[in-house]
């Protein structure tokens, strides 16, 4: 599988990464490791994860999905194999990540008790890409705000102070290099100057929701991502499943998580299905699966350095990997454009 550069690191990292956040919830461990021995005999290295999951969030799961990579790189030795990627929280009320049940927040001394505590989960000495999930300043994060921008006035801890503490684990040798989530074009752009006017880590990625219903990453984080060499590991590619079409028309599969949490809210506007749908004719117009043409459109980006997929079962899995043989042509480009200017972004 074809390799791209991450940031400005001697890294290359897969077009597709392999997506962990249902295993220990809807996953068992058997089935975690069915997928990581799958992903990596197709030519996948890089495995994406977080302290915070399995999802949905809760104290009982919490750190499942690391432990389980943690007994897979035990039991198959391939941790030199893999470049992987996890995440320390932001700011929120959730209160059983940390020690004494303190809220989180990207204090140095959260930042350090994460990554120690993720170091023993995954039973491995180094983290290749350690991620801020979320802004620590208060924001509207996950789809909650749209573009309807509120300034929040709360507490945060200060972007040179997360620095400081990210550079003193890379010089303890616990992070390799460092990168965003859920972060805005400002954001990117003040970490980028706080590390450049000083010796402080660089971020080299940022982890954004981006597919056909949410392009909102094209507006100021293309440029940054291809100027400042920041590249897009673009997280949701199918809409949480949305653009498989298999909850159109009000259905609701048995076993989806939809039906097990109904968490989807991001992908249910007022105009979503009809969004939704103009990309599902388009698949059927030329033949091809929708989740496959979504995923394409999504790795096929000069943008994205990798495409964060997701699966409960091994015919998604396939189906997500082997979506890099799909030709989008001009010609089906040039439909999924027309579907954009008629449709926007549905969600955010």
């Amino acid at each position: 599988m074809e390799k791209r550069k991450l940031g400005k690191t001697d890294i290359e990292v897969s077009k597709i990464c392999l997506g962990t956040m249902t295993w220990g919830e809807q996953n068992t461990e058997s089935e975690g490791h069915q997928q990581m021995d799958y992903a990596l005999d197709m030519g996948i290295n890089f495995f994406d994860t977080a302290e915070m999951y399995a999802v949905p969030p809760k104290k009982e799961t919490q750190g499942s999905t690391e432990k389980i990579i943690g007994s897979w790189f035990k039991q198959r030795k391939s941790r030199d194999k893999i470049i992987l990627a996890t995440k320390v929280s932001g700011r929120s009320p959730l209160n059983w990540l940390r020690d004494e049940d303190k809220s989180t927040e990207q204090s140095k001394e959260q930042i350090f008790e994460a990554v120690d505590k993720s170091l023993s989960r995954l039973g491995i000495d180094y983290i290749d890409l350690y991620q801020l999930h979320w802004p620590d300043r208060p924001m509207n994060l996950f789809g909650g705000g749209g573009i309807n921008y509120e300034h929040i006035d709360k507490p945060s801890n200060d972007i040179n102070v997360i620095l400081e503490s990210l550079e003193e684990l890379v010089k303890q040798g616990k992070i390799r290099y460092i990168g965003l989530s859920n972060e805005t074009p400002w954001g990117t752009m003040k970490f980028l100057h706080h590390s450049e006017n000083s010796s402080k880590p660089r971020v080299q990625s940022i982890q954004n929701a981006y597919n056909l219903l949410n392009r909102t990453f094209e507006v100021g984080g293309s440029e940054i991502a291809h100027r400042e060499d920041v590249g897009l590991l673009a997280y949701s590619p199918i809409a949480q499943g949305y653009l498989s079409g298999k909850y159109q028309n009000g259905a609701l599969p048995k076993g989806s998580r939809k039906e097990l949490f109904d968490r989807l809210q991001r992908y249910e506007g007022p105009y979503a299905e009809e969004a939704i749908q103009a990309y599902l004719d388009i698949g059927t117009k030329y033949n091809i699966d929708p989740s496959q043409l979504a995923n394409q459109f999504v790795t096929s980006k000069p943008f994205v350095t990798s495409n964060i997929i997701g699966a409960t079962n091994m015919d998604q899995l396939k189906l997500a990997v082997t979506s890099i043989e799909v030709n989008l042509t001009e010609e089906i480009y040039s439909d999924i454009e027309k579907a954009f200017q008629k449709h926007g972004n549905v969600a955010s």
